[in-house]
């Protein structure tokens, strides 16, 4: 059953449920991976073409960005910057966490060189730079990014940093943040492709681009913007032109960045399918639901390790180094496509610790059942070591998988 018609069953059931309940399964090739709201939008027409939950209470983290650029392009627009206009860094912007640029206090840069930051790399501290140089400090753009949301008809954000750090007031929803994304399209045609940033040189280093659904979705996606804190998981606003017509994406609470992308496209696809003759609600005419935000994980379980695919594991050993699991992992990966899989699976390298020495255990993530047994099966008949294991099995702190 395709993705949008099999999710389409739920949504009734899901409605009315507080913001809590409505992370719930998604369709993936391997099995049902869990995620929140979404909303898929004519950008022309303002139609909705696909939905779930899309007026449930969000955390935006870096997703907060796209509105400090909204602000950003309309000063360029209106003449009070210039794309060379000085951004100075005060100790407070300077100070920001990772992501960041990494400018001194009292340093300064471009207009054009902290948009480009944001898009590519989503520094926090050239957003805080940039929204005291709008807004005379950083409360004062909050106040700008409010009055701005209100305009647009944001009816359930507030906004009380540039960056999206997380804090308990700045909230959002998918529905808000296609008005937002649909916003930036029509309003600024001729900033619009800053989005389209790859990389970006600043001093010695360079950065690439972060949204890899652009990439994914070549040649039709063409920005916008991905975030993630703990609370709200992996999110992403997406942009795509197709056949001559631009849909907007939105897609929030995923426990992993790939599946979150993955589960875009297929979005994309069907959306582009349907055959809709301007029937569905307009974005606009979506309710905005009352509550709190979920967490999508809690601070204390917020960590890289974690398994959360829907797919099996092949477990293939563990071994000294990254380098030698990695070996491991590439060859698996040809030994599937040697056996016809129709899906390869993900890297997944976890380090494993016994008696105060770490070891590297080496998996194919995110596997067909069927095809995980196979590759075993494969292994095993070589005398290779091989262990399909279920995802409900990969759980801290991993000491099983020391070999």
């Amino acid at each position: 059953m395709r993705a949008g018609a099999w999710l389409g069953i739920i949504v009734a059931l899901l409605a009315g449920l507080p913001a809590a309940a409505q992370i719930a399964p998604v369709s993936t090739p391997t099995g049902p991976a869990m995620a929140g709201p979404y909303v898929m939008v004519d950008a022309a027409t303002g139609e909705t073409l696909l939905e779930r939950n899309p007026g449930a209470p969000w955390y935006p983290a870096s997703l907060t960005k796209l509105m400090t650029i909204y602000l950003t392009f309309q000063q360029l627009k209106a003449g009070y910057l210039s794309l060379s206009s000085p951004v100075p860094f005060s100790a407070h912007a300077a100070g920001m966490p990772e992501t960041r640029l990494g400018v001194a206090p009292g340093t300064k840069i471009t207009v054009e060189q902290a948009l480009e930051s944001l898009v590519v790399h989503s520094a926090n501290d050239s957003a805080v730079a940039l929204g005291e140089l709008i807004g005379g400090s950083e409360p004062g753009f909050a106040e700008r990014m409010n009055d701005a949301a209100k305009r647009l008809g944001m009816t359930a954000t507030h906004y009380v940093n540039a960056n999206g750090l997380p804090n308990p007031g700045q909230i959002t929803t998918a529905r808000d943040l296609a008005l937002l994304a649909v916003a930036l399209t029509r309003d600024f045609p001729q900033y619009y492709p800053y989005f389209q940033t790859h990389d970006f040189a600043f001093g010695k280093r360079r950065f690439t681009s972060g949204v890899k659904f652009v990439e994914m979705y070549s040649p039709y996606a063409d920005g916008m913007k991905t975030g993630f804190i703990c609370a709200s998981g992996f999110n992403l606003v997406g942009s795509a032109v197709r056949d001559g017509r631009r849909l907007i994406g939105v897609s929030l609470g995923f426990r992993r960045a790939d599946l979150r992308d993955e589960f875009m496209v297929r979005l994309f696809d069907e959306a582009y399918r349907l055959k809709t003759g301007g029937n569905r609600a307009k974005v606009w005419q979506l309710r905005n639901l009352a509550g709190a935000p979920p967490n999508v994980f809690t601070y204390a379980d917020c960590n890289p390790f974690r398994y959360d695919y829907p797919g099996d594991a092949v477990w293939l050993g563990t071994y000294a180094n990254w380098q030698i699991a990695r070996r491991a992992y590439d060859q698996g990966q040809a030994a599937l496509a040697e056996l016809g899989a129709t899906v390869t699976g993900k890297e997944w390298i976890l380090p494993v610790t016994a008696d105060k020495t770490t070891r590297q255990a080496a998996f194919i993530a995110d596997l067909v059942p069927a095809e995980a047994q196979r590759l075993c099966e494969s292994y095993r008949s070589r005398k290779l070591f091989c262990q399909v294991v279920k995802p409900q099995d990969i759980v801290a702190p991993f000491g099983t998988f020391w070999h």
